[in-house]
């Protein structure tokens, strides 16, 4: 399979190097991810302006989404990144184990939302009715539906370009599943 480079800096665009500038300066650097959008003139652009747009949910509703998607997709990258967010955001690590494998059962909303997750990624957007209903039930709306949907296709975009480059992680490695 075909090698990909990380590109520098001095490699992208000068558009993708004001993108660089202020990635560096928000977060003190450029992830590899980030970067390797940059092999096209507009990807990264588009998918932080995806990334960054306003939603209904809450930070940690966000990274429960984050890291089921990423477990279920096995992405290695992404779920060292959002291991790492997850703790920022307050997550213990048994926590975010358990967030991994599709539940929280600390916390009743969180738990409807990584349920619903995951069956929803299992099952190719179809998730049982149930869960659906559990959803609502915890106190849900259908805004926070949609914007559900639209972080599942943000954290497949990143799970995706990842399995296809498997440019390295650059990020503490999550641990393993037991």
């Amino acid at each position: 399979m075909k090698t990909f480079n990380v590109p520098t800096r001095e490699e992208v665009s000068a558009n993708n190097q004001v993108l660089f500038d202020n990635l560096k300066k928000g977060i003190g650097k450029v992830p590899n991810l980030y970067a390797t959008m940059a092999h096209s003139e507009n990807a990264l652009g588009t998918y932080l302006a995806l990334q960054g747009a306003k939603t209904s949910l809450k930070p940690k509703e966000k990274e429960v989404v984050n890291l089921v998607v990423s477990q279920v997709n096995e992405c290695e990258y992404c779920l060292a990144a959002h291991t790492y967010i997850g703790k920022l955001n307050g997550f213990s690590d048994e926590q975010i184990i358990e967030i991994r494998k599709g539940g929280a059962s600390f916390d009743p909303k969180l738990n409807a939302i990584a349920t619903l997750v995951k069956s929803a990624v299992e099952n190719n957007g179809k998730p049982e009715a149930a869960l659906v209903d559990q959803f609502f039930d915890a106190g849900y709306t259908t805004e926070n539906l949609v914007d559900i949907v639209v972080l599942i296709g943000d954290k497949m975009i990143t799970n995706y370009l990842h399995g296809i480059t498997n440019v390295p992680v650059d990020f503490p490695p999550a641990p393993a599943l037991s």
